[in-house]
């Protein structure tokens, strides 16, 4: 089981230094891979007094196509991973061209994570209706995949048109792997119902970044996904597992359980993550990893 940390961005000081001593702290802690979450914009809560979303104007946001060529250009072999990139309200042919860059840039260490999304407000400030993200997210992963295989590509979708055209570089991973990103399950009538969600992660993901722990109930839903992927024609052990531990020191006691309850339900990556608990700057970020390390025993 391969284990990252979460980029502190939160948290961390908008310092170019302090954050290339970040990654090259966690890059010598023999961490794996560095996972950073996407938000373009936030909402101004001043003016929405019933906001129930996570974020907002005040929490910073590095933008990961360019976060992560800056951590490439300072690290040898570290992985990256965005956790995850809200791609329907991205133009998809600028992603690819944009990831592409970035992956030839780190040496082929490039995971895109990717997702739907849940904030209204940033769909409506890029232009792209929300009631319409699945569609075109669904339509996004083809398009991907083939301007990331070939060299010069002819395709009409429901939402793109590309004709007799290509990338330039081309990505060192032909393609890219794409780690989809959700995952839950919805009540309905009483009854718990599968997310459609979980039946595109089966049949499309490379890998799984899921919203859920290892309890009982997590592990329902993990053997409802892989029931899915075998309908599919797939082997669920061929598709990566991405867990995620937030670590508190009100739960230090659980984190080597908790690490354990990943790797026990066959989890190919753990990224830790250390925001929440009131936490500065690099340094105390990099202390709650060098803890959580030996908590895990790696």
């Amino acid at each position: 089981m391969q284990i990252g940390a979460v980029f502190p961005q939160l948290e961390i000081n908008p310092d170019p230094g302090e954050i290339k001593e970040y990654a090259q702290a966690v890059e010598r802690m023999g961490f794996t891979h560095i996972m950073a979450y996407d938000h373009v914009i936030g909402a101004n809560t001043a003016s929405r007094p019933d906001w129930k979303g996570p974020y907002r104007l005040e929490s910073q946001f590095f933008e990961p196509f360019t976060l992560f060529p800056y951590l490439a250009a300072v690290t040898e072999k570290i992985g990256f991973i965005t956790g995850i990139l809200i791609l329907p309200q991205r133009q998809t042919v600028l992603v690819a061209k944009q990831a592409a860059c970035i992956d030839v840039l780190c040496g082929g260490r490039l995971r895109l994570g990717i997702g739907t999304g849940w904030n209204e407000v940033e769909y409506e400030a890029l232009g792209v209706k929300f009631s319409e993200r699945g569609r075109i997210y669904d339509d996004q992963i083809g398009v991907l995949r083939e301007l990331w295989s070939k060299e010069a590509v002819t395709l009409k979708t429901p939402y793109h048109a590309v004709t007799d055209a290509g990338l330039n570089p081309m990505p060192v991973q032909r393609p890219i792997p794409l780690w989809l990103g959700g995952g839950t399950m919805r009540i309905k009538k009483g009854q718990d119902v599968p997310d459609a969600v979980l039946r595109r992660i089966a049949r499309l993901a490379d890998g799984w970044i899921p919203m859920w722990q290892p309890d009982a109930r997590g592990l329902e839903w993990l053997e409802i996904y892989r029931g899915y992927c075998r309908e599919y024609g797939r082997d669920p052990a061929t598709i990566g597992l991405e867990g995620r531990i937030d670590v508190h020191l009100a739960n230090a006691d659980k984190w080597g359980e908790q690490g354990k309850a990943w790797r026990d339900c066959g989890a190919t990556h753990l990224t830790i993550n250390t925001m929440d608990d009131g936490l500065k700057g690099a340094e105390q970020h990099l202390k709650r990893l060098a803890d959580v390390r030996k908590a895990l025993g790696v």
